[in-house]
């Protein structure tokens, strides 16, 4: 017979404990609603992101390289076939997905992963016709050039504005000088028409020395992208190091200053850029975060669920382990109030729902689907 000390079993009961609270649907005061999360699915292998479909199925991510279908309330058991091949390299791999606007007419879908690219690996976009649980005639529309070693920082959120223009992030891939550089797709916002074609009037175009489907630079990791409900503008968050996570909000050709300038300091404590936090011609962020939270998906609310809550911004945050709710006043943030940290969990993307609930993925080995909804 096997014997366990009572630290052991501490532990065990504990954990256990923990297992079922998650496993069980939680409520939550917050300011303004008491909210109720609900657990839809588990063990999904560190899922990146969701999309709705008409119909009312779900499309999950997860980050090894499978495309999961969500029907009825359940997981379907085998992966959508007909993605490429992906690189599932540290932070990389299979990560986010968009709809085409035209979704219902057309069936085009969108999503970024990591891939080798001649000897290193990169972040690539490609669409394809979502049709019968599979996809078909899939196309790549951007490879981020140049390709480099190591698994950091692939940015990867996509999202397209009311125009119908697919903006791109790509991180630095944790080489942060390349982020000031025109010429080098990291570090930066691309912004393509919905076939892969560069816009005539992205703010680089016709330059020698620049790529022309930057539409802005000096962004370390950008992982969170919403469009604005009523002015229609991209916003976007991107991690800083050790400190200096921001909010921005995005426009043509800016400089948002990484690592020149920047609120944080490299993990070593050493001091990163200029050591200043603002310069002349670089964009300082709408809102930012000393110690870093790692901010992630996010978006704003505009259902009727919770009416008190409509025109935040809600950001996931991975390190800090919950959602950042934003009050917003313009393009002002005079508010934030941290949401579900008694969970633990990696928050990894946050999206509304067409059902007006808010619906969030945990970025675990056992990841889980979890809606919210009102329980007052």
């Amino acid at each position: 017979m096997t014997h366990r000390s009572p630290l052991t079993l501490t532990f065990a009961l504990l954990a256990f404990g923990l297992a079922a609270a998650c496993a069980a649907d939680t409520r939550f005061d917050t300011r303004e609603h008491v909210v109720r999360m609900v657990e839809v699915a588990d063990n999904l292998e560190h899922p990146w992101s969701l999309a709705f479909l008409p119909g009312g199925d779900m499309l999950i991510t997860e980050r090894p390289g499978r495309l999961r279908i969500l029907r009825d309330g359940a997981l379907l058991p085998d992966p959508v076939p007909g993605l490429p091949e992906v690189r599932a390299i540290r932070q990389g791999g299979l990560l986010d997905l968009a709809l085409h606007p035209e979704f219902e007419a057309n069936r085009l879908l969108y999503w970024s992963y990591s891939a080798d690219h001649g000897r290193g690996v990169t972040t690539h976009v490609a669409r394809g016709r979502f049709e019968d649980d599979a996809l078909h005639d899939v196309e790549v529309l951007f490879i981020a050039e140049p390709a480099s070693d190591g698994g950091r920082h692939f940015g990867s959120r996509l999202l397209f504005d009311r125009e119908g223009y697919l903006y791109i992030t790509v991180g630095d891939r944790g080489e942060m000088e390349r982020a000031q550089a025109l010429d080098d797709h990291a570090g930066t916002t691309i912004r393509l028409h919905d076939d892969g074609r560069i816009p005539a009037d992205n703010p680089f175009t016709g330059r020698d020395d620049a790529r022309p489907e930057i539409y802005t630079y000096g962004n370390r990791n950008a992982q969170g992208m919403a469009l604005h409900p009523e002015t229609g503008a991209v916003w976007q968050n991107e991690h800083g190091p050790r400190g200096g996570d921001e909010v921005n909000l995005i426009r043509a050709g800016v400089n948002y200053g990484w690592p020149v300038i920047t609120h944080g300091i490299d993990y070593s404590g050493a001091t990163i850029g200029e050591g200043i936090t603002e310069k002349e011609g670089m964009e300082q962020p709408v809102h930012h975060w000393t110690p870093s939270i790692a901010p992630s998906g996010m978006a704003f609310y505009t259902g009727d669920r919770f009416p008190r809550w409509r025109g935040d911004l809600f950001v996931g945050a991975l390190a800090r382990t919950h959602v950042a709710r934003l009050v917003m006043e313009g393009d002002r943030v005079v508010d934030e109030e941290p949401l579900f940290r008694e969970l633990g969990q990696r928050i990894r993307d946050v999206r509304q729902g067409p059902d007006g609930y808010l619906w969030l993925l945990t970025d675990h080995g056992n990841g889980r689907l979890l809606r919210l909804e009102p329980a007052d």
